[in-house]
């Protein structure tokens, strides 16, 4: 494909049509329940944006998405993108009323949901009443369309009217509450990006890990092979043999991981391991989560240097560095350039080499994002034409940036973000808290686990029994993965002059733990 009729593709998410065209017979999906060529993959989207459109959605209309890695996920995908639709994928660990409020809040008026997670979406239905139009999948659910039977009535030719569609991811903050990352613009597909991966249409296969409601699955391993012509393998389930099985049946050669899947990956067996040959590896792509500067070596030990690590969120891309560069400079996250990331001191002023302070990346290209319908997170996140995540580290005097500490109280536990207030909140509900700070502390395999401190109030004891208490109490009312693995008492918490619980004093006393128990150990 020449370049102008990529940008033209690109500009109206149009690329997988332009390959279908080109190759109609070239694998683009293979997966538990059947394959698609581009050909299949590229009618279907265009039946599904029909769909949609007749059912009385236009530009700029919200579809969100409770679905597993699936071929309907990648046709709704692929659907919106060329409608001119907003997508928001829903995470389907979360419970119903989490679901439920992302739906309502993203103003989603289509709800497109997997039947094997129909009490979640039925109940994200009824807290979502302006999501009237309301498709299953897979099988039968009440109140819902058959998905299949809707869009099977519908043209496969391409639009003749293809208008850029987004995508809103939702994140969480410090209020607790998620914020979808919205962009009034459409960020088009970059081919130059795209020439990053070193993709060859027609030879290369991605294999996708992740659940594609995550932003880095979602953009490494769908919209990336997608758009440049190469085909994906699903997992539906993680699990690590299986993903060298199909290393080695598929002859993959990218894919994206996050720590805790290098953790399990190197946790098989070393004989078990040499039993696959994957050898065809040529880009594993990490990023989501700090990786330890030992396991990421162990890593390229044994794959080789085909670990290219990023630095970035929902928000917006920072760095990218390739194995070779790391293992030069164990540890760093890349070499901003262009001023794409700047380090600031306390001050407001650029730090000096070496020196630590909050990191900021700045505003893509295509525009600044909001967080939607919430003006005062958007405009505390922005300093000028950068904004931060609330990292804190420093940039070497060869120009690596180094990251020292992660968002002040953002959890990453197996690679997913965990929001301390979120579960302050739940727990602080409890009859018997007084008050409660969620911290991170150290895991050998998770990275991170999420662990409660909890100032009781006067004349209640603080036992096991009650710790498993307050553990059930968030699980029956938070996504699991959210919820604290134990629970700790203390007479009472740190506090600031200002009087908030001073959580980094916390947290560096359980470092200080795990560190002390590591090295007695």
């Amino acid at each position: 494909m020449g370049e102008d009729a990529r940008k033209t593709a690109a500009a109206t998410g149009m690329l997988p049509a332009h390959w279908a065209a080109e190759a109609p017979d070239r694998p683009a999906l293979i997966t538990e329940d059947g394959d698609s060529t581009f050909g299949q993959l590229n009618a279907r989207a265009n039946q599904v944006a029909r769909a949609l459109r007749r059912l009385g959605l236009g530009p700029g209309d919200g579809v969100a998405l409770l679905c597993g890695n699936r071929t309907e996920f990648v046709e709704v995908y692929a659907a919106v993108h060329r409608a001119g639709l907003r997508l928001t994928p829903v995470n389907w660990h979360l419970t119903g009323a989490e679901a439920g409020y992302i739906v309502d809040d993203c103003e989603a008026r289509t709800l497109v949901v997997d039947h094997r997670f129909a009490a979640i979406g039925s109940e994200a239905a009824s807290m979502a009443p302006g999501a009237r139009v309301r498709l299953a999948v897979g099988g039968p659910l009440a109140g819902f369309d058959d998905y299949d039977e809707v869009v099977s009535r519908e043209d496969v030719a391409d639009l003749d009217d293809p208008v850029l569609g987004s995508t809103m991811l939702y994140t969480s903050g410090t209020t607790g509450r998620p914020k979808g990352v919205y962009r009034s613009q459409p960020p088009p597909t970059s081919a130059a990006l795209l020439d990053v991966y070193g993709y060859l249409p027609g030879e290369d296969l991605h294999l996708c890990t992740g659940p594609l409601y995550h932003a880095a699955p979602l953009a490494f391993s769908l919209g990336a092979p997608l758009n440049a012509g190469v085909g994906t393998v699903l997992m539906d389930g993680w699990d690590p043999e299986a993903v060298l099985r199909l290393v080695e049946r598929h002859r993959i050669t990218h894919t994206h991981l996050v720590p805790i899947m290098f953790h399990r990956l190197l946790a098989l067996p070393e004989e078990r391991r040499a039993a696959y040959d994957v050898s065809s590896l040529r880009m594993v792509i990490h990023g989501a989560a700090p990786c330890p500067v030992p396991l990421k070596a162990a890593m390229i030990d044994w794959l080789g240097p085909v670990l290219y690590e990023y630095y970035a969120a929902t928000e917006g891309l920072g760095t990218w560095v390739d194995s070779a560069a790391w293992l030069e400079r164990p540890g760093t996250v890349g070499r901003p350039v262009n001023g794409m990331v700047v380090v600031l001191g306390d001050d407001g002023e650029p730090a000096l080499p070496g020196e630590v302070g909050t990191v900021f990346l700045k505003a893509p290209p295509y525009g600044r994002f909001e967080y939607f319908k919430a003006t005062d997170k958007t405009a505390g996140a922005y300093r000028g034409d950068h904004f931060t995540l609330g990292d804190v580290g420093y940039v070497d005097e060869d120009g690596w940036l180094f990251l020292t500490d992660r968002s002040a109280n953002l959890i990453i536990s197996g690679g997913v973000n965990v929001y301390p207030a979120e579960v302050d909140g739940v727990l602080l509900a409890h009859p018997v808290v007084a008050d409660v700070a969620t911290i991170g502390i150290p895991h050998p395999e998770w990275g991170e686990e999420v662990k409660a401190v909890v100032e009781l109030k006067p004349g209640v004891d603080g036992t096991s029994l009650l710790a498993n208490e307050l553990i059930e109490f968030c699980r029956a009312r938070l996504a699991h993965y959210k919820c604290p693995r134990s629970v700790d008492f203390v007479d009472r918490l740190p506090r600031e002059d200002n009087g908030k619980i001073y959580k980094r004093k916390l947290r560096e006393q359980y470092r200080q733990e795990a560190a002390q128990e590591m090295t007695q150990s």
